[in-house]
């Protein structure tokens, strides 16, 4: 524990001792915080917080005259260093619940508000999916057939928000599929044949297939969407048991996820190409009509995997009929002229082809192959 202690104090953590009075010990984001609220504060940044560097907080503790422990959500620093007989001050005056803000900090320690400037007054620009991303076109057969989405954590959550808005459910980890089997449980298995579960395939080998499994043990209903593109996309195209290597690049055995479900004893297994929409589309009219569980894989890898040149698409001003269909997906490459007609931007454009199989004038064309 000595050991762990002095690596902790001379690798990680610092002191920054000002002038004044008053200590403060914390860790991670609210360090930034408390730079920007209290700048004549002293503090103890703490770079590992289990386990505490003790005798470094004491000799902190003892050159301050009044100390204050600043951590967001429950108060773990703050009760091990109490515990010692140092007295500080905690959640007193913080909150335990949500993110904590510079204003904050220094409104509860000194009362006061920071002076802001008025920001500038930046486009919005909300968080949405990729160009390209496969994602885009399930959510929009998925809407356009009017159905519900039990969503799960991943990147594919953004497809709750606008214009897919397609996401209504959205828990924890893993909850896409036992929030489908609670669904039914509760309300009958009719209620449920206008919803699916969406999960992704690096979500669904982490934490899902045990939903799956208990859907089929209890003989449950539903219809339950694998969105498999092939890496865990949302923090940072992370290998997983699936993509046949490891997390340092080398060769693995690869999950089959098909057979997988089948494995687990689903019966009804089907696997389309995300951008087939005719195709996704009758696979989805057929499996929620079923009084069992059913899984549909669309198997697309995530576009940034691919570092090939991408085809690219025009939208041609002389036949674009200003219908907007191409532009209910929501893919941000494409954009309204001041005439209405769209253009597509091919600095953004990945070739997907989406928007020339909704288009129904051919006003959207190939100009440049892949290869090319």
């Amino acid at each position: 524990l000595e050991l762990m202690e002095a690596a902790n104090t001379l690798s990680v953590n610092r002191v920054e001792m000002n002038d004044t009075k008053i200590g403060v010990i914390t860790s991670g984001i609210p360090y930034q915080y408390v730079k920007e609220a209290l700048p004549e504060a002293s503090v103890l940044k703490l770079g590992m917080v289990n386990p505490l560097p003790r005798r470094l907080i004491e000799d902190f503790a003892a050159k301050v005259e009044k100390l204050y422990i600043i951590e967001e959500l429950d108060p773990v620093i703050e009760e091990q260093v109490k515990s010692w007989g140092i007295k500080a001050t905690g959640k007193e005056i913080f909150t335990v619940q949500g993110e904590y803000s510079a204003n904050m900090i220094r409104r509860a320690v000194l009362g006061e508000k920071l002076e802001i400037r008025t920001p500038a007054k930046a486009p919005v620009r909300p968080p949405i999916l990729c160009p390209g991303c496969p994602h885009r076109s399930v959510y929009y057969v998925v809407k356009k057939l009017g159905l519900h989405v039990a969503g799960d954590i991943g990147c594919y959550t953004l497809g709750a928000v606008a214009p897919l808005s397609a996401v209504d459910t959205t828990i924890c980890m893993g909850a896409s599929i036992s929030s489908l089997h609670g669904m039914e449980k509760a309300k009958g298995k009719e209620y449920i044949k206008n919803w699916v579960a969406a999960i992704g395939d690096s979500t669904f080998l982490h934490t899902g297939v045990n939903s799956l499994m208990n859907m089929v043990y209890n003989k449950a209903t539903g219809t339950v969407l694998i969105l498999d593109n092939s890496t865990t996309g949302m923090t940072g195209h992370q290998d997983h048991a699936a993509t046949g290597k490891t997390l340092q690049g080398d060769p693995a055995y690869a999950i089959d996820i098909p057979a997988l479900c089948r494995a687990i004893g689903v019966k009804n297994v089907t696997e389309v190409n995300a951008f087939d929409l005719t195709v996704l589309e009758k696979a989805l009219k057929e499996e929620v009509e079923r009084d069992e569980v059913s899984v549909i894989i669309t198997k697309t890898p995530c576009v940034l995997l691919s570092k090939e040149k991408k085809p690219l698409y025009t939208a041609l001003e002389d036949k674009c009929r200003k219908c907007g269909m191409c532009m209910k997906p929501g893919c941000p490459a494409m954009t309204r002229r001041e005439n209405g007609t769209i253009r597509i931007d091919d600095t953004m454009c990945t070739g997907c082809g989406l928007c020339k199989d909704l288009c129904k004038f051919d006003a959207i064309e190939l100009v440049k192959a892949g290869d090319e």
